[in-house]
């Protein structure tokens, strides 16, 4: 049996760009996202599904969420507040509905397997299953922020070939903004540069796994140079 050690993009990313102690608004913020990101899965479903999701359904599905998800994070958040968060919710739904994933599902995760030994999940948001993924922001996030670049970076290396899309639905324009941009491929600089990061941080962080029971689609690339 071959062990290799794994990580997921989203550590990578982590341990890259820290991020200061979050403070209740962030909790609140993280919270919204997450929701966000809930029920856009389930209406993309049910939409792929044949199945419909009345406006009424999408406020109740928020709203539960987003109960659930702050008392998960200890927010406290005024009942009010919460309210007009729903909305929002429901408001970037009907956004998602005029934007270029509408009606797009979510892509097994693959694994950039480097050198054999360290292996990193990476899985974005939406993908046409032919040709292009996508990744998906709440917020305004064009130009990409570092660790949005980072992210990004580890999806195309995941997906070579793939043309990247960055999708922006900003909750926090009025009304909800809807923007998005073809991110450009990384330059093989860029490529070893964010390779030999994840390499370096999966030696040192990674969850060891064995290679033989993976199911997972893999990408295998080379070893990033003078590696130990």
């Amino acid at each position: 049996m071959t062990e290799i050690l794994t990580i997921p993009a989203h550590d990578v990313v982590a341990r890259v760009h820290p991020r200061p102690p979050p403070t209740e608004a962030d909790e609140v913020a993280m919270a919204v996202g997450r929701v966000i990101d809930e029920v856009l899965a389930e209406f993309g479903h049910r939409i792929r599904s044949g199945h419909r999701w009345s406006a009424t359904a999408i406020r109740a599905a928020a709203t539960d969420g987003l109960d659930r998800a702050l008392e998960e994070a200890s927010g406290e958040v005024p009942a009010l507040d919460r309210q007009r968060q729903a909305e929002r919710i429901v408001e970037v739904v009907q956004a998602y509905r005029t934007s270029p994933l509408f009606g797009l599902a979510r892509p097994k995760t693959r694994m950039i397997l480097i050198g054999d030994r360290v292996g990193v999940y990476a899985q974005p948001d939406f993908w046409d299953g032919r040709s292009r993924i996508f990744e998906l922001k709440s917020y305004r996030a064009i130009p990409p922020p570092p660790d949005v670049a980072l992210q990004l970076r580890l999806f195309q290396l995941a997906y070579p070939g793939f043309e990247a899309h960055l999708v922006c639905l900003d909750r926090h324009a009025s009304p909800v903004a809807v923007s998005s941009a073809v991110v450009p491929p990384p330059t093989d600089e860029d490529a070893r540069a964010t390779l030999r990061t994840a390499y370096d941080l999966g030696r040192q962080f990674g969850v060891p796994k064995v290679y033989e029971y993976l199911d997972t689609p893999i990408v295998r690339v080379p070893l990033p140079p003078d590696a130990p």
